[in-house]
C-alpha cells in the first residue's frame, strides 16, 4: 500500500531545478513521496535547494536530508559558527544558492556583514574573535589542504571539544554534497537575485 503523504500536486514550495527538472507529486514513487514528507514536515518546510536533485535517489536523499537537519539544527557549534562553516564550503565550491541562502542566516546568527563580504571575495578577514578564528582556520585548512595540522586541531578542541570537531566536519560534509548537487544541476537562483560569488 502506498504511504500516505501530506504533499499535494500543487503544493511543493520551493521545488525548482534546471538539469534535474522539478518532479511533480504524480511522477513520484512512494520512496520519493516519503522523502518529500520528511522535508516538508521538518523545520525547513520547503523543497528549495538540493532536494529535487536528491529525490532521484530517494533512499540516499532521505538519509542526506536527515543528516542535513542534524547538522543545521542540532550541531554542538554555536549557530553563527555553524553558519561560518557553511559559508566557507559555499565559497570553496562557488555555490551561489548556498551562499545566497546562508549569508543572510549567518548575519542573522551574528556574523558581521563585513566579515561575510571578506569571505565572499576570498580575503582574510582583518580580525576574528578566538572562537571564530578557530573555526575559520580549521575549515579553511581542511578545505585547502585536505589535512589539519596539530596546532589547528588543538585550537579547535580547546574551544569546542572533540564533538565540535566532528560536528564541524559533519556540517562541511553535508554542505559539500549540497554544493555539488546544486552546481551539477546549475540550480537557479530566485528570479530577482544576482549571483554574488565571483571565481577566485
Amino acid at each position: 500500500m502506498q504511504q500516505q503523504t501530506l504533499v499535494t500536486s500543487d503544493e511543493l514550495p520551493g521545488m525548482r531545478g534546471n538539469r534535474f527538472k522539478p518532479l511533480t507529486r504524480e511522477a513520484m514513487t512512494p520512496a520519493q513521496l516519503s522523502m518529500v514528507d520528511s522535508v516538508m514536515q521538518g523545520k525547513r518546510g520547503s523543497m528549495q535547494g538540493p532536494y529535487n536533485v536528491l529525490l532521484r535517489s530517494p533512499e540516499l536523499g532521505q538519509l542526506a536530508q536527515q543528516f542535513g537537519a542534524h547538522t543545521r539544527f542540532h550541531s554542538s557549534l554555536p549557530a553563527h559558527l555553524n553558519e561560518l562553516a557553511i559559508l566557507l564550503v559555499a565559497r570553496f565550491w562557488t555555490c551561489q544558492f548556498v551562499w545566497f541562502a546562508h549569508r543572510r542566516m549567518g548575519a542573522e546568527a551574528g556574523l558581521d556583514e563585513g566579515f561575510i563580504s571578506a569571505i565572499a571575495t576570498g580575503q582574510l578577514p582583518s580580525w576574528m574573535a578566538p572562537d571564530v578564528a578557530a573555526v575559520y582556520g580549521f575549515c579553511q585548512e581542511l578545505l585547502q589542504t585536505r589535512r589539519v595540522g596539530d596546532a589547528t586541531y588543538t585550537e579547535m578542541v580547546a574551544h569546542f571539544g572533540e564533538a565540535g570537531v566532528v560536528d564541524a566536519m559533519g556540517t562541511m560534509s553535508y554542505y559539500t554534497l549540497v554544493s555539488m548537487s546544486l552546481n551539477v544541476d546549475i540550480y537557479p537562483l530566485p528570479p530577482d537575485v544576482e549571483p554574488e560569488l565571483q571565481p577566485l
